[in-house]
């Protein structure tokens, strides 16, 4: 039997292990659930011939390198930080690798140990980063195999609540690890290209330098900027692109709100706040707003973001009751970001029987033959309940491809990558389509980046 190794049981696994066990008897495959929390394996592996649970805890390094040296293809589901550890036992026992995030700079300095080996360490192979690389670069690609030059390049992608399932003022649910969206764009500046100029966008104006995105059947998005566009240009081949932007989607009206929060400066993960446990939902809100003896917590929070109590930002903050005297935060040693987030994970966590929807949009404008020409490529999937989720689907699935066909030689080529290559993503995304995961193209006219025609740049 062939032996996959998957490290951490979080809630990314669920749809990958499915895939897996589907496949395992055709592909001959024992699939092993390593987990600090045994429970999570074991609820994972049910009572499949071919699956086991055990417990693996990845800071024991005997316990994590047995556990390595016994599989034949490792998947590390683990937080990114803790992915190089498991890579270096897979370069010394020679085993072939496989994570969704991003390719740190302690895992690309394995790249030249990797090739020597002819092992294959494929990173970045989720939804974003993931399904995003490989449906640009195979209309990329395709664009260029045509004689075509790339002029725009834009893509978003968002975790949301499926229409639905959205019953909240905020048009919004957690639908991933609620820590990435309280200190998104927090750490430097969003940088990118719009008709040859650079652009740049820091933290505190992110959230009200928004753009506006139509999906078919779906309707009106907004998105703001990611942190750093500009190295998609080395990453994808774009050297010479006029407009080149990436960012995050959300529900028009979402940036405006959590701006608020942006500006009181209560998504700050970069302090501790005293007597925290003790504290009230009330007592944090009152702690970014100055001093009155007669005025509100209310009064001093409209007045000091100028909201009128008739405005709809109002009426979201009231859903959240951040302003209630008699709720605690109870967290010791909190920062502010760590306590905004216990608070919306009451009233934003998917129920049982929530469906969250993934999704990702992309605009490819080019030269081809003296014309220039647009394509507009849209994805979306929707999750079946709280645990089978969108994002489940769209990052477990092409992690549970790749390490299959990576183990049947498909995919050989070796090194440290991410999925830019047509040996990588015409497979996985042919097989992802078979799962329900399709993009739908759209010939537009070009219009560059100034769709309305106004003067200036």
């Amino acid at each position: 039997m062939r032996k996959i190794l998957i490290i951490g049981a979080g809630k990314s696994t669920s749809v990958l292990i499915e895939y897996l066990l589907k496949k395992s008897e055709t592909e001959n495959l024992e699939i092993t659930i390593g987990d600090l929390a045994v429970e999570n394996a074991r609820k994972l592996a049910g009572n499949h011939p071919r699956a086991k649970a055990t417990e693996l805890d990845i800071f024991k390094k005997e316990e994590r390198e047995k556990a390595v040296k016994n599989a034949d293809i490792v998947i590390s589901m683990l937080p990114a930080r803790f992915h190089i550890e498991v890579a270096k036992d897979c370069l010394s026992f020679g085993k072939n690798m496989v994570t969704a995030s991003y390719i740190s700079e302690e895992m690309e300095q394995l790249d030249n140990a990797v090739k020597e080996k002819g092992l294959v360490f494929m990173n970045e192979i989720g939804v974003d980063p993931g399904i995003d690389h490989m449906s640009a670069m195979q209309v990329i690609d395709r664009i260029r195999e045509q004689g075509g030059k790339m002029l725009l390049f834009e893509s978003f992608t968002g975790g949301l609540v499926a229409p639905e399932s959205d019953t909240n003022l905020w048009n919004y649910k957690f639908t991933w690890n609620p820590r990435n969206v309280v200190v998104a764009g927090q750490g430097g500046v969003a940088k990118f290209l719009q008709e040859g100029k650079f652009k740049y966008i820091p933290y505190n104006r992110l959230f009200r330098r928004t753009e506006f995105i139509q999906v078919q059947d779906y309707g009106r998005f907004e998105v703001y900027a990611n942190r750093n566009s500009l190295k998609y240009k080395d990453i994808y081949g774009l050297e010479d692109i006029l407009t080149l932007y990436r960012g995050t989607i959300r529900r028009v009206g979402f940036s405006r709100a959590w701006n608020m929060f942006v500006q009181l400066g209560m998504t700050d993960d970069g302090y501790t706040m005293e007597n925290s446990a003790d504290m009230s939902y009330r007592d944090f809100v009152n702690s970014f707003l100055p001093y009155s003896p007669t005025d509100s917590v209310e009064l001093k929070f409209r007045h000091n973001l100028k909201i009128d109590q008739d405005d709809i930002m109002w009426d979201k903050l009231l859903e959240l009751d951040i302003f209630n005297p008699d709720k605690k935060v109870g967290l010791k040693n909190a920062t502010p970001a760590e306590i905004l987030q216990k608070i919306l994970m009451e009233k934003w966590s998917l129920s049982p029987e929530d469906k969250d929807m993934i999704v990702m949009y992309h605009k490819f404008g080019y030269e081809i033959n003296g014309e220039k020409k647009q394509i507009d490529s849209t994805m979306v999937n929707i999750g079946q309940d709280q645990t089978l989720t969108a994002m489940a689907r769209t990052v477990g699935l092409p992690v549970a491809i790749a390490a299959l066909k990576i183990l049947n030689g498909t995919i050989s080529t070796p090194g440290v990558q991410l999925p830019i290559t047509k040996e990588v993503y015409d497979p996985i995304l042919k097989e992802l389509a078979q799962n329900g995961i399709v993009f739908k193209e759209e010939e537009k006219e070009y219009l560059g980046y100034n769709p309305f025609g106004e003067v200036g740049n």
